[in-house]
């Protein structure tokens, strides 16, 4: 018995606006809190935009997106994730108006991916926040964020109800409090950050994201409205008992965020870690009401597990994206550290499904890679990254898996479709792609979009829907 994936399954590739766009000061765009990370999550961060700073023109999706998603469309895509820039509507995030140049962007690539049939699947909040936010405000720190991000969703909501169907609220919302200038647009640095203000934060994200859901309800019922969160399942590294306890509490630790967007409230096992912390989340009257607004489905990203252990000795950490952890001694690590984990990807997959009960959707998942750009025997510019190919084989194997384990899973899009920047690294060599951008990190490069060996792989796999990886 061969199994199979659903009819109508969204086969796509992911995006985000600061990693791919550039223009980051054309048509009215304000700075982002990404425009002056230079070095992406590892920082420093500048005080102005830096020439150093490869996010500043990307992969200049900005002024190619047809010939992109042309290519999309080649490739077969029925769905293609993308992020609106924020600053790019609301230069200083709390202008009274929107930006009508940034709005028609927007309209234009959306009218561009129906021309080819793509549905888009679009991420409200995706790692960047305006920067004036971050400096006037400290970011979601402050309450008046909930207003803002309102006058934000209800402005695109509005403006694009009859074209976009699925939405995304924040990207890997649960990262925050690993990387909270990043996620949350938060400027005090993160060692002198209280906990009582991270997940105060937090809170307000969070109602801000419930918000986003009863208003989208409202302006189209038709919308499709999900979270996001980062997916790393934690293993016990041993079967000792209080490993596997360690192991649950780094779980819920990530899943406490999913469990509020899914279930409409905090779950109770918060109560002894914020008592603990000595963290009291200040309520405003009618949060619990609003946060009773769950979402459609929940979506994440899959990179990587982790093993958790309360032994203090082997507590050590490997590298990882955002979310490390303890490296699994049976598993291999890509060229940047990161665990390889395709089975963790069933795990995880069942793992939700069996806590939520709703839809979810793979947003990312993918490997990053060093490439080289050759000339093959016809004499055209490829990539030969079977390295990539058998990684994406492998994770999709066991979807496979996961769908006949009786999951409901709308789509799977692989990050970085398209070369672009990174957002841990802010490099260009860390390639995810199954289209090659010719960037460099010094700088260097025509901009010149040529297609990987997996490019024609990933073709045939939307073409046969799975049957065919």
């Amino acid at each position: 018995m061969s199994i199979k994936f659903p009819k109508g399954f969204l086969w796509g590739g992911a995006t985000a606006a600061n990693q791919c766009e550039g223009a980051y000061n054309e048509d009215g765009k304000g700075l982002s809190t990404q425009d002056i990370a230079p070095k992406g999550i590892k920082g420093p961060i500048t005080k102005e935009p830096t020439e150093d700073n490869m996010k500043l023109i990307g992969i200049d999706f900005y002024h190619r997106y047809k010939e992109d998603i042309k290519l999309f469309a080649e490739m077969g895509f029925k769905t293609f994730r993308l992020s609106i820039a924020w600053s790019r509507i609301f230069p200083n995030g709390d202008d009274k108006e929107p930006n009508e140049k940034g709005l028609q962007f927007y309209d234009n690539v959306f009218d561009e991916l129906a021309k080819h049939g793509i549905e888009p699947l679009v991420t409200i909040s995706h790692y960047e926040t305006p920067l004036s936010l971050a400096k006037n405000y400290d970011g979601w720190i402050n309450r008046k964020l909930i207003g803002f991000f309102e006058n934000y969703v209800r402005t695109i909501f509005t403006r694009y109800k009859d074209k976009v169907k699925y939405w995304l609220t924040f990207n890997e919302i649960n990262s925050a409090t690993h990387e909270p200038y990043m996620s949350a647009g938060i400027l005090t640095p993160k060692e002198k950050l209280s906990k009582q203000d991270l997940y105060q934060a937090m809170h307000h994200e969070l109602v801000a994201s419930a918000l986003a859901v009863k208003i989208g309800h409202e302006i189209n019922p038709e919308f499709k409205i999900g979270c996001m969160i980062l997916g790393v399942p934690n293993y016990p590294l041993t079967p000792k008992p209080s490993d596997v306890l360690k192991a649950m509490e780094q779980d819920r630790q990530n899943l406490f965020f999913a469990d509020i967007h899914a279930r409409g409230q905090y779950p109770r096992y918060m109560n002894r870690f914020f008592k603990e912390n000595n963290i009291e989340i200040k309520m405003e009257p009618g949060d619990e009401e609003i946060l009773k607004n769950t979402v459609d489905f929940i979506s994440f990203s899959y990179y990587m597990s982790a093993c958790a252990t309360s032994d203090p000795e082997k507590n050590k950490k490997g590298e990882g994206n955002i979310i490390g952890g303890i490296p699994n001694p049976y598993l291999k690590a890509s060229g940047w550290g990161w665990q390889i984990d395709p089975e963790g990807l069933r795990y995880i997959l069942n793992l939700l499904y069996d806590r939520y009960q709703k839809p979810l959707f793979i947003v990312e998942n993918g490997l990053g890679a060093v490439d080289e750009l050759i000339t093959d025997e016809n004499g055209n510019k490829t990539v030969n990254d079977d390295y990539r190919i058998n990684y994406l084989k492998d994770h999709l194997i066991q979807v496979r898996e996961a769908i006949e384990d009786g999951v409901e899973l709308w789509g799977y899009t692989t990050w970085g479709c398209i070369d672009l920047v990174s957002a841990s690294t802010a490099e260009l060599k860390k390639r995810y792609g199954f289209i090659y951008v010719d960037r460099h990190d010094d700088g260097s490069g025509t901009l010149e979009r040529y297609k990987k060996k997996s490019f024609y792989w990933y073709k045939k796999v939307i073409e046969t829907n799975g049957e065919e990886l």
